[in-house]
């Protein structure tokens, strides 16, 4: 799907608003409506998106989705906004990138349905985690996520959340980063191991890091040729439960950094990758948008057509039970 030159202007102009501080009210053109949904010839699933993501607009948000070519999203909420250790006193709030909360991801999706579906979070430690996440699992939500908070990955807090997941039968995605969020990757098997019904979908730096054998956990974005039998690696090929958001810079950053390893590990896990953008840009196009660039990444380093639509689509479809 592609704007038009106009519907391009305008949401470039409602860009550089919002980076001098200023809505869109508070211009006088009014913006051109976000073009409608065309048939895809191609449908894709993106597992990992955002509201209100860096203050981007809703408005913003969808036309990034269809300059995509995306017809499914899941909206992933953050937990509300707490001063604790868990959000490093507050700095990790809204997921660290000024995220929407649960009613708002409810509130876009039922704006857009069929388009975009929803997820269900809350941070880790609170003692009313259990109950808020349920509350909007009985509405409908797909997935809890994105978990992303200073636990232990293997605490008492992550286990209940699974058994949670386990009672609604849905995903967990974990933001998995050394020192910062979920912490303890290297035991995270324990967890596979404690709740083998229960579908974890690992993402960020330390997930992707962990692809090399020789990993330098303190590397964030490690660079150059990549060591097999990371841990990683090992996750999902040992334990069913698991599965990879290819999402986001670190996402990128991995698939890139030693193409000959890509093409094989595209190729090894290809029933247990899942397309995701994470992408914070407004135009879903160009260089500053990591979701348009991971999917060219997928489409040129996949072995055949097959496996492509394994990782943009069919994977994902099955795994949320998706129409």
């Amino acid at each position: 799907m592609h704007l038009t030159r106009r519907q391009f202007l305008a949401a470039s102009t409602a860009i550089a608003c919002a980076q001098c501080g200023h809505s869109l009210a508070q211009t006088t053109a009014t913006p051109a409506p976000v073009a409608p949904v065309a048939p895809a010839a191609e449908p894709i699933i993106d597992i990992h998106q955002h509201t209100e993501y860096h203050g981007r607009t809703d408005e913003a948000l969808l036309a990034h989705q269809r300059a995509m070519g995306v017809t499914m999203s899941i909206l992933l909420p953050a937990g509300r906004p707490v001063d604790r250790p868990s959000t490093h006193n507050g700095k990790s709030n809204g997921l660290a990138a000024k995220c929407g909360g649960n009613d708002t991801v409810v509130a876009f999706a039922k704006k857009h349905p069929g388009e975009f579906v929803f997820g269900a979070n809350e941070v880790s430690d609170l003692p009313e985690a259990r109950t808020e996440i349920e509350k909007y699992l009985k509405l409908g939500a797909k997935i809890i996520a994105e978990q992303k908070f200073g636990v232990e990955c293997d605490s008492t807090y992550i286990q209940e959340i699974a058994r949670l997941a386990q009672d609604y039968d849905v995903p967990i995605l974990m933001h998995f980063q050394h020192a910062t969020y979920n912490l303890g990757f290297e035991r995270f098997h324990k967890m596979l191991e404690k709740f083998p019904k229960v579908n974890f979908i690992g993402h960020a730096q330390a997930w992707w890091g962990n692809i090399d054998k020789n990993h330098d956990p303190k590397q964030n974005y490690p660079l150059g040729k990549v060591t097999p039998g990371g841990l990683t690696d090992r996750y999902l090929t040992d334990y069913p439960n698991m599965f990879g958001d290819l999402s986001a810079g670190s996402g990128l950053n991995a698939l890139n950094r030693d193409e000959e390893h890509t093409r094989a590990f595209l190729e090894r896990h290809q029933n247990k990758l899942l397309y995701g953008s994470d992408c914070a840009d407004a135009l879903g196009r160009g260089p500053g948008c990591s979701g348009g660039r991971t999917m060219a990444v997928v489409r040129r380093l996949a072995a055949n057509k097959a496996i492509e639509r394994k990782l943009l689509y069919e994977n994902s479809k099955r795994l949320f039970k998706l129409g």
